[in-house]
């Protein structure tokens, strides 16, 4: 399993060992991680940008919920140095089919856009440096070119169009909307 940007899906960040026996603690990027992280699931392993050396895939052995934290036990190893030793390496996997339609959005996918109001060919606000998903709708984190951040609700009536061979995206803000929600 070699991991392509295109074809997979960072859906894992791995945190601090939990315990001796090489449990982790997990920052989910997943809105599934119940089906993502089952027994005998296989994850591309990414440490610094690249595949791992040590460990290029993990294999879930278990997987449990401490309070509101995700815990994965791998089956490669069983040690809490080597569990230190992956700590914020990063969790790689094929798009879940059902997650795929035409108006949903990997945050991956977005970070890094130039954001261009009402029209691409206005000149760029700034570029879109993350996804905040929620419950009720996702927000958008946008670094403008003077340096602040702002947050937009990430619904078609503010975003209405998203070019990602263009690299960017297009708002349409109600007036004052970028004053009133910097971060």
């Amino acid at each position: 399993m070699q991991v392509a940007s295109e074809y997979f899906v960072r859906v894992a960040r791995i945190g601090r060992p939990h315990g001796i026996r090489g449990e982790v603690t997990v920052e989910l990027f997943t809105d599934s991680p119940e089906t993502r992280f089952v027994k005998g699931n296989v994850f591309s392993v990414q440490t610094d940008g690249s595949a791992s050396k040590m460990f290029p895939e993990l294999t879930v052995e278990k997987a449990r919920w401490n309070k509101n934290i995700m815990l994965l036990k791998f089956a490669e190893f069983s040690d809490r140095n080597t569990a230190e030793s992956l700590r914020n390496s990063e969790l790689y996997a094929e798009p879940e089919e059902a997650d795929i339609d035409e108006d949903s959005w990997y945050a991956d996918d977005l970070i890094g856009l130039s954001v261009h109001e009402d029209d691409f060919e206005n000149p760029s606000l700034g570029e879109v440096s993350g996804l905040i998903t929620g419950e009720a709708q996702d927000l958008l984190e946008i670094r403008l070119t003077d340096g602040r951040e702002v947050l937009l609700p990430f619904v078609e009536e503010i975003v209405p169009e998203i070019d990602e061979e263009r690299g960017a995206i297009v708002i349409t803000p109600p007036p004052g909307l970028l004053e009133l929600n910097q971060s």
